[in-house]
C-alpha cells in the first residue's frame, strides 16, 4: 500500500469541516461542523427516522488471483469534549458541555488473500474505551480536563469472484455504538460517531480498476458496484493502480494538494489565498479567542501571520503547463 502518497489527500479528506473560517467557537458558523462522512450509532439513526447514516459501504473491482493480497485500514475522527477555565471566557460557541476536539483513530485489519475473503465473510470489531485525561493549561496554568466516550464499531469484507482474473471485493463498515441517554442531541451523539469515516484499500499481487474510467470491458461490472457513503478513487502517482481511497466526499482519480499549499486550513472548498487573507483580517480579540479554543485552529493562525511575502504571493496563482496555441486557418 502506497501510504506515503496517500496520506496527505486522506489527512485532507479526515479534516474537511474539522474547522471552518473564521476558526472560533463563537462562530456561527462552527456550531455545526461534520457535514461528510459521519456514522452515527443506530439507535439515532432510528430516532431521527433513518435521516442520518450508521453504516457505509464500498464496492472496488481488483485484478488479481486468488492469492492477492488485500489489505484495508479505516481512518476517521474520535470526538472528545474538552473543559477548561477559558472556556467561560470563549463565547456562546462554547456549550456547557465543553468544546468538541478531535482525535485521529486508525483500525487496520490484518492482511488476507482475495481466495479467503471469496470463501467466507471477514469481519472485524473494534473498540475506544471512556476515557479522561487530565493535563495543565499552558496560558493558565490551570486544568484541561478532556473526556472521550466508548466508541465501539464493526467492518465486514467479502469477495466474489466475476472471471479468473477479476473479483468484486465489498468493505462494509457500521457503527455499533451504545446509547445511553433517552433523548440524546447531535452534539452528545457526535462523542459516540466515527467521523470523516474513509478507508484505505491496498492490493499487492495485482491492481484496482478505475470506476470512474474503467477499461471497456469492464464498463458494465464497474455499473454495478455499488458505494453508500463513500466513493473509492486511485490515489498515488499517476497510473499506480495499487491504492484505493474510499472517499466521503468527491474525488477524481489521482487527487493531488496543490503544492502552493502551506498546511491545512480544513475548510470545504476551500481557497488558500481568500481564507488567508481573511484570518488577517481578525480582531486582536477574535485571535486571543482562537488561540485558547483549538490546537489546530492555533497553528493556522500562527502560520498565517508569519507567512512570508513570497508565500503568500503563491497563493496568487499557479501556472500548471503552456502549450502552442495553433494558428486560425486562412
Amino acid at each position: 500500500m502506497n501510504l506515503g502518497h496517500v496520506d496527505q489527500i486522506a489527512k485532507a479528506v479526515l479534516y474537511e469541516g474539522y474547522m471552518l473560517y473564521p476558526y472560533r467557537p463563537s462562530s456561527v458558523k462552527n456550531r455545526q461542523r461534520w457535514n461528510f462522512g459521519v456514522l452515527y450509532p443506530q439507535a439515532y439513526r432510528e430516532a431521527q427516522g433513518g435521516i442520518d447514516a450508521c453504516s457505509l459501504r464500498t464496492e472496488c473491482l481488483v485484478c488479481g488471483t486468488g492469492g492477492s493480497l488485500l489489505e484495508v485500514r479505516l481512518r476517521f475522527l474520535q470526538l472528545q469534549v474538552r473543559h477548561s477555565q477559558c472556556d467561560s471566557v470563549l463565547g456562546a460557541g462554547v456549550t456547557p458541555d465543553g468544546w468538541q476536539e478531535a482525535v485521529e483513530r486508525e483500525v487496520v485489519i490484518p492482511a488476507f488473500t482475495l481466495a479467503g475473503a471469496v470463501a467466507h465473510t471477514i469481519t472485524h470489531s473494534f473498540q475506544f474505551p471512556e476515557h479522561t485525561l487530565i493535563d495543565v493549561d499552558p496560558e493558565n496554568g490551570g486544568e484541561i480536563v478532556r473526556c472521550q466516550s466508548e466508541l465501539r464499531g464493526e467492518v465486514e469484507i467479502v469477495a466474489q469472484q466475476i472471471h479468473k482474473n477479476l473479483f468484486k471485493v465489498t468493505v462494509d463498515v457500521r457503527n455499533t455504538s451504545t446509547i445511553e441517554a433517552n433523548n440524546p442531541t447531535r452534539d452528545s451523539v457526535l462523542l459516540q460517531s466515527l467521523v470523516s469515516m474513509h478507508a484505505v484499500l491496498g492490493v499487492s499481487g495485482g491492481e484496482f480498476v478505475s470506476l470512474l474510467d474503467p477499461p471497456t470491458n469492464l464498463q458494465e461490472v464497474a455499473r454495478q458496484c455499488q458505494n453508500i457513503g463513500v466513493w473509492p478513487v486511485l490515489v498515488g502517482d499517476a497510473n499506480q493502480r495499487d491504492t484505493l481511497l474510499a472517499s466521503p466526499i468527491i474525488l477524481y482519480d489521482y487527487p493531488q494538494i496543490a503544492p502552493e499549499s502551506a498546511g491545512d486550513l480544513f475548510d470545504g472548498t476551500e481557497i488558500d489565498e481568500i481564507l488567508s487573507l481573511r484570518i488577517m483580517t481578525l480582531t486582536d480579540e477574535e485571535k486571543r479567542e482562537i488561540r485558547g479554543s483549538d490546537e489546530r485552529a492555533r497553528q493556522i493562525l500562527e502560520r498565517t501571520d508569519s507567512m512570508p511575502a513570497e508565500q503568500f504571493m503563491k497563493l496568487h496563482g499557479a501556472i500548471r503547463g503552456l502549450r502552442p496555441l495553433k494558428e486560425s486557418m486562412p
